[in-house]
């Protein structure tokens, strides 16, 4: 199995309740009659309900969507790819491989129901300054741990490292990392959010261990799980 991940910018004049109608109704049945195992879309249309958010950075600010999915085999993208890109005026695709720090171990809401609380999605680049390893210590062995006491009301923290680009001219991007929040009050109010003072000036110290400030993208998204994996 394999595990894509889709950045979506929609068509100018597409509202964000339409393009929900869009990637939850004929996009998803079209992604899962393709052969998807699994299927998560996250929508922008928190920005109804948080209309300026502490951690909107880069291109989060116009995201639409992030979908992610599991396939047999990435060979079968192809009508994904198609379903996605009619309501896309920009599709960003990567294959990437999934590590769960942090899983979410007593939902109690069904497949297609949306799940509680907010997602805060990141995506950013390997600085080229950073080797491979430097790149991954300072990402995966130095910062995964720190973000526990940055962030301790996070619910869920799923970290993808992206193997390659699948999409002809989208940015060479490395990390995608999905950190869910039990409410939206965990995420909005600064002294819920973050650990202590001294908990987020440890992590912007460290930041330059495995990237930039202004080569990362955030955003606050909604999410739901069309599909669960089951394996």
């Amino acid at each position: 199995m394999e595990k894509l991940v889709y950045l979506s910018w929609a068509q100018e004049g597409v509202s964000r309740s339409d393009q929900r109608g869009e990637l939850l109704g004929p996009v998803a049945e079209e992604i899962l009659a393709a052969g998807a195992l699994a299927l998560n879309v996250s929508l922008a249309d928190t920005k109804d309900v948080i209309p300026k958010p502490t951690l909107l950075m880069g291109e989060g600010a116009s995201l639409s969507a992030a979908v992610a999915l599991w396939l047999p085999s990435v060979d079968q993208r192809g009508a994904v790819e198609t379903a996605l890109g009619r309501s896309s005026r920009r599709l960003d695709g990567y294959l990437v491989t999934e590590s769960v720090p942090q899983p979410c171990l007593d939902r109690n809401w069904k497949d297609g129901e949306p799940s509680p609380g907010v997602t805060h999605f990141t995506w950013f680049p390997k600085p080229d300054r950073l080797s491979d390893e430097a790149f991954y210590r300072g990402w995966q062995e130095i910062h995964t741990p720190a973000s526990f006491d940055l962030h301790p009301l996070r619910w869920e923290y799923v970290r993808n490292a992206v193997a390659r680009v699948l999409t002809p001219g989208s940015p060479p991007i490395r990390a995608i990392v999905a950190e869910r929040f039990r409410s939206i009050a965990d995420y909005t109010d600064p002294e819920r959010l973050y650990g202590s003072k001294e908990a987020l000036v440890r992590t912007m110290e460290e930041l330059p261990l495995y990237g930039d400030l202004e080569s990362m993208h955030s955003t606050p998204l909604s999410e739901v799980i069309v599909k669960s994996l089951h394996v």
